[in-house]
């Protein structure tokens, strides 16, 4: 557990580790920032006690974790559990509602994604001014060359970055927490923050300035929604759970706590950089290079939580298929996409290169936490009174507790729309627009394939009364629905007026489960082997990779088993033409979906058929 939970503070904690080295700054140096006395210091300690102790202890540290499917965490895990609630799950009206919450929230994390090594490796980074001010012209190239060198190693996966980065958090939070202390002890009254009265004479102080500035105090809670989304990184939430309660939160509360003591004393750090000030001037240096460190692990964490959540989109029908490298032979959960890192790895470096500065991108950044988080809470809720059968009376309260924090953060942050929020908003409107457009193609696409295909009993009929000459072999069909005759059947009929001696058609479902059991792999019907022809079901969860050799491996214990050696494997290829008639899809929207069409992994490819063993077959579809 001890291992487990060092590992948790690579994996899984470096985005909120890292937010003392910009979130107070901001309060008192960004765009609406406020003055530096005693009241607003105590009051904005106050806010961020309260917060981290609220929204990430209480709300998912001790809640949100505890809903995971299967051991899998974020927000498709929770509408997992709500759509798998069946007829007695939510409302009709509701259910349709909730995969596009889900959606807008997971759009929200890709943002947070790319935002997210940015913001964390240029803060690091702006120390280079207070240490070498000479030096201040390199901030953005070596924070580029950061970017990239962290972007390369995440091909080595999780286990073994975090086993590298854990004890280098490890080092890092026991700093946090000794110049946060050592900066308590020389003005100890800062403690009088904890008491949630400094919050509210702030706001009886600052009015409706006080309530911006929450859209600032809210990045030191940044990194919760990537908390959950890599829950799946472990074999259970207690690491997390451990890590964050022994170390993490107590580190972060004296460093906030240390800083706020050293604005007390002298207020004219604000406008420097009171993270690096509270440091002592001969630890500068090393404290910059351990800086830089952290930041980078922080990055990884939240782009661990982006692969999960894109293998996630891809099995839920949201994004086309792409590459998937497993990392690990003992955990699931732990995934590289390359292409998915090569696009996060140049929209960082864009950003960054626009920006070039952390107090930029800190507007930016605070809209995107915001949103999942209310969308996450939503969820929860949801998830409790449908799925989990919990009494309103016991589901409102902890809304209620939640959204005191949410609601006022998300509305602080829409303010700074201007000031950088419109960043996160139009990342997370592309993504949507492209997950929708995927969606809504391959939706028509289904329905073009189901009128044009023949009714499988029409199909049986015809071998039964026609002579239809038969080649030695297996002919495997992948098919989604098995009361339909495939379309490479029907055209193998009639261009070659021969099928093969065996016809398997083959589906594959994703589950709403995270896995599926070995021993549930494979369903298989033999109600027509009289003609040759059987109707296989792999059931794989949206957590794993379907596989053709393991499918074929497992189908030696059914009713008909799949050597490849002797298996021909036919593929429809589909070629999209504009409708002549009223198109089904807006002109942008069919290009978009053609494109991402083109760049998807193929089946073969994707689920590692021999190549030598395929038929294509081509068919003309209209859009």
């Amino acid at each position: 557990m001890a291992a487990l939970a060092v590992t948790a503070l690579g994996v899984v904690f470096g985005d909120i580790g890292t937010s003392p080295l910009y979130a107070l700054k901001e309060c008192f140096h960004g765009p609406h920032a406020i003055a530096v006395n005693s009241v607003n210091v105590m009051g904005v300690l106050s806010l961020i006690f309260w917060s981290l102790i609220v929204v990430v202890t209480v709300k998912y540290i001790f809640f949100v974790t505890k809903a995971d499917n299967g051991g899998e965490g974020g927000v498709f895990a929770l509408l997992s559990i709500l759509t798998s609630a069946g007829p007695k799950g939510p409302p009709k009206k509701i259910a349709r509602l909730l995969p596009y919450l889900a959606l807008c929230s997971g759009a929200l994390l890709y943002s947070d994604g790319i935002i997210t090594p940015a913001i964390s490796v240029l803060s690091a980074m702006e120390g280079l001014r207070e240490a070498v001010p000479e030096m201040g012209y390199l901030v953005v190239p070596i924070t580029c060359a950061i970017l990239i060198l962290l972007f390369s190693l995440e091909k080595y996966g999780t286990a073994r970055i975090g086993r590298f980065f854990g004890p280098v958090m490890l080092v890092w939070f026991l700093c946090l927490g000794v110049v946060g202390l050592a900066n308590i002890i020389e003005t100890p009254g800062v403690l009088m923050a904890m008491n949630p009265s400094c919050a509210l004479r702030y706001f009886q102080v600052n009015h409706l300035h006080g309530i911006i500035v929450l859209g600032t105090v809210v990045l030191c809670i940044t990194g919760g929604e990537a908390l959950y989304a890599d829950l799946g990184h472990f074999s259970s939430r207690l690491p997390i759970r451990n890590a964050w309660l022994s170390l993490v939160c107590p580190s972060l509360l004296l460093n906030y706590l240390g800083q706020g003591a050293l604005l007390l004393r002298n207020p004219g750090a604000a406008a420097q950089h009171p993270f690096y000030q509270a440091v002592p001037q001969a630890f500068l240096l090393p404290m910059l290079v351990l800086a830089t460190a952290a930041t980078v692990i922080a990055s990884q964490s939240v782009i661990s939580g982006v692969y999960s959540l894109t293998q996630q989109a891809m099995h839920f029908g949201f994004l086309p298929r792409m590459r998937v490298v497993h990392t690990s032979s003992h955990t699931k959960g732990q995934i590289y996409l390359p292409t998915i890192n090569t696009l996060l790895m140049m929209a960082c470096i864009g950003i960054v290169l626009v920006f070039r500065d952390s107090g930029g991108l800190a507007a930016a950044y605070g809209l995107a936490n915001t949103g999942a988080m209310n969308i996450t809470t939503l969820l929860y809720c949801a998830m409790l009174y449908f799925a989990w059968k919990w009494p309103w009376y016991k589901v409102l309260p902890l809304w209620l507790l939640f959204s005191l924090f949410d609601l006022p953060f998300l509305g602080a942050n829409l303010v700074k729309i201007l000031d950088g929020g419109w960043l996160p908003m139009l990342i997370s409107l592309l993504f949507i627009t492209v997950m929708t457009t995927w969606k809504a193609g391959r939706l028509r696409l289904r329905e073009c394939f189901e009128r044009m295909s023949m009714p499988l009993s029409a199909f049986l009929r015809t071998l039964r009364e026609v002579k239809i000459a038969r080649s030695p072999g297996i002919g495997v069909y992948m098919t989604i629905n098995q009361d339909l005759t495939p379309m490479p059947l029907a055209r193998t009929v009639a261009l070659i007026h021969t099928v093969p001696e065996k016809m398997v058609l083959l589906s594959i479902h994703m589950g709403s489960t995270p896995y599926v059991e070995a021993d549930k792999r494979l369903e298989v019907d033999d109600a027509h082997k009289d003609l040759g022809l059987y109707r296989m079901i792999a059931r794989y969860g949206y957590m794993e990779h379907p596989n053709i050799a393991e499918i074929a491996e497992k189908s030696k214990a059914t009713a008909v088993y799949l050597p490849l050696y002797d298996c021909t494997f036919y593929l429809g290829r589909e070629t999209i033409l504009a409708s002549k008639e009223k198109p089904v899809m807006q002109p942008w929207r069919r290009e978009l979906f053609i494109a991402l069409s083109r760049n998807a992994w193929n089946a073969i490819t994707f689920f590692d058929i021999p190549s030598s063993r395929v038929v294509e077959i081509g068919t003309y579809l209209e859009l």
